[in-house]
């Protein structure tokens, strides 16, 4: 672009050339001063508003910074909202853990009064000689985010951990090892034996309790009954299915108390004790199969004290 200049004081016409980069030095050059002198403004208007008279001028400085406050207040607001979210968030985490901490110190069988997960946990020390600082805002919230990220890293391995120990207390439940007659002792073993009948050497496949007639029969694992039923020598006979392949089988009872397909618990009452049956007097046949092969019970009961 080319600006002409012509003047009386000229001898000759005088001729400007403005390029592309001229311009964006000019623009640039503007923009500069414009923002210096509103800066200018704001300095003047901050450092010397107390000592100006004029009560538009007034007006308008504090409209603005009226306006400041309220984005500052807004801020302010919007943050602690958030922070009252998370706060509450970590709170139902805290319940969460004191929840499955309790049913971990039952699991386990540690003492209640070991752990009171009902109250803050005791602190305190001597009083710092270092000098003291205010946590800032960010530094707070970078803690609150920190801890939430803790507690569920900390929740996660709680629950795994509560999954692993009640998998293994199902396990035991399952295992048939409570007695299911209140005796202590067999009077008949596993094995061989001399028949009471025959009077000859005979294999005995499980184990008989010399109880009195109507005393409870308990089922000695949780399971499920699979039979519940007559047979020819033993009469009432009940079978419970314990899982992988393992099941416990009562003879001889008196009266049966469950159905087929019933789900029981460890030591929940299934029949009564009796002498029906190929039997010389009341007593509870106990026999553990695995894959409907006779085992020793003496290997799976735990006997009381």
């Amino acid at each position: 672009m080319n600006i002409i200049l012509v003047s009386s004081h000229l001898v000759k016409a005088k001729t400007l050339s403005f390029t592309r980069r001229h311009f964006v030095l000019l623009l640039g050059a503007l923009f500069l001063i414009v923002v210096l002198m509103v800066l200018g403004l704001n300095y003047l208007s901050l450092r010397y508003v107390d000592k100006i008279d004029s009560p538009s001028f007034r007006a308008f400085v504090m409209s603005v910074q009226q306006e400041d406050h309220k984005k500052k207040q807004q801020y302010l607001r919007d943050n602690l909202n958030a922070m009252a979210i998370k706060m509450g968030q970590m709170q139902a985490q805290l319940s969460r853990l004191d929840s499955v901490g309790k049913q971990l110190a039952e699991l386990s069988g540690i003492e209640p009064q070991e752990f009171l997960f009902d109250q803050m946990p005791g602190q305190g020390g001597a009083l710092s000689t270092m000098p003291s600082q205010d946590i800032s805002f960010d530094e707070f919230d970078n803690k609150v985010q920190d801890l939430s990220h803790t507690l569920d890293d900390r929740m996660s391995k709680l629950e795994t951990l509560d999954l692993v120990l009640r998998q293994d207390r199902l396990k035991k439940e399952m295992r048939p090892s409570n007695m299911p007659v209140n005796v202590n002792w067999y009077s008949s073993g596993f094995g061989s034996r001399i028949d009471p009948f025959t009077g000859k050497k005979a294999y005995h496949k499980g184990v008989d309790f010399v109880a009195e007639t109507g005393a409870p029969i308990m089922a000695a694992a949780g399971g499920v009954v699979v039979s519940s039923s007559l047979h020819p020598e033993y009469v009432n006979m009940i079978d419970v299915d314990h899982g992988t392949n393992l099941v416990s089988r009562y003879a001889h009872a008196s009266k049966r108390l469950v159905k087929v397909g019933q789900v029981v618990k460890q030591g929940e009452k299934i029949a009564e004790v009796g002498s029906t049956g190929r039997s010389t007097g009341p007593h509870l046949h106990f026999e553990i199969r695995h894959k409907n092969r006779e085992l020793n019970p003496s290997r799976f009961l735990t006997r009381s004290d």
